[in-house]
């Protein structure tokens, strides 16, 4: 099976690649078929270095220019000067204006952002969990590619594969951690299977953030990582089955 990337027309743009890789496409086994590419799961470490080969390799660039970060759900977001290689620092945005860099983020049904303003020459990643969300990780990766000469109105995004509204059920705590922020935010739940459940609505909480940051052309590629096994790996699947782990989709950009 080859690689089967999701893009996003937003960011078909002169001088930048990007590619939401699905789970096809890659050498890994088991609950981690196929292309795994996550760096802190139990999978071999040889598959997942092959599978983060194949992802550099579609950006026609060694496994050594992806860089992802050692996600901790903050709102760290770092500037890449150059290629991390081996490195993993800790945060959950890379930005950059170097060529030869692929920013990259991991998820498995938390929201991936991907960034640019082609005119400055500035891409972005971003990993974007309710915490992070809601900690500020789309406002700081915006403030970071700012800081490298980009401007929000000229920023373009696309919320990549994600928990969807429908697949996102909370409890009454998880509502009041939002709401405790801001009463507005009650807006992104609706009625769950009970009266003490909520649906929350992921990619409409991050890309009201972004708007919140100056991005205002901005949207969701539509497609919900539970339900479609087939092209997702997804942590609330892995759960509910009481499986021990769960591979890793990667998001990604580069200049060309």
């Amino acid at each position: 099976m080859t690689l089967s990337p999701i893009t996003s027309p937003l960011l078909n743009l002169p001088g930048v690649r990007h590619a939401f890789f699905t789970r096809q496409g890659g050498v890994s086994k088991g609950i981690y078929e196929s292309l795994n590419v996550g760096l802190g799961s139990s999978d071999d470490p040889a598959d997942v270095a092959e599978n983060r080969r194949r992802a550099a390799e579609h950006f026609a660039l060694p496994s050594e220019a992806l860089s992802t970060c050692y996600q901790i759900h903050s709102a760290n977001a770092l500037i890449a000067e150059h290629a991390f290689g081996d490195m993993r620092p800790e945060g959950d945005a890379v930005v950059t204006r170097a060529r030869g860099v692929i920013c990259g983020a991991l998820a498995a049904d938390c929201a991936p952002i991907l960034m640019a303003d082609p005119q400055a020459g500035v891409v972005a990643a971003a990993h974007a969990g309710w915490r992070g969300a809601l900690a500020g990780i789309a406002e700081a990766a915006v403030a970071r590619m700012v800081e490298l000469g980009a401007e929000p109105g000229r920023i373009v995004a696309a919320v990549g594969p994600c928990i969807g509204p429908a697949s996102y059920e909370v409890g009454l705590d998880f509502l009041t951690s939002f709401t405790a922020k801001d009463a507005g935010y009650e807006v992104f739940f609706r009625p769950g299977a009970g009266p003490d459940k909520r649906l929350f609505d992921l990619p409409s909480f991050v890309l009201s953030r972004l708007r919140a940051a100056g991005v205002t052309t901005c949207a969701w590629t539509g497609h919900d990582t539970v339900p479609d096994e087939e092209r997702f790996f997804s942590n609330r699947r892995a759960f509910k089955r009481g499986e021990p782990d769960f591979g890793r989709l990667l998001s990604a950009i580069a200049l060309t």
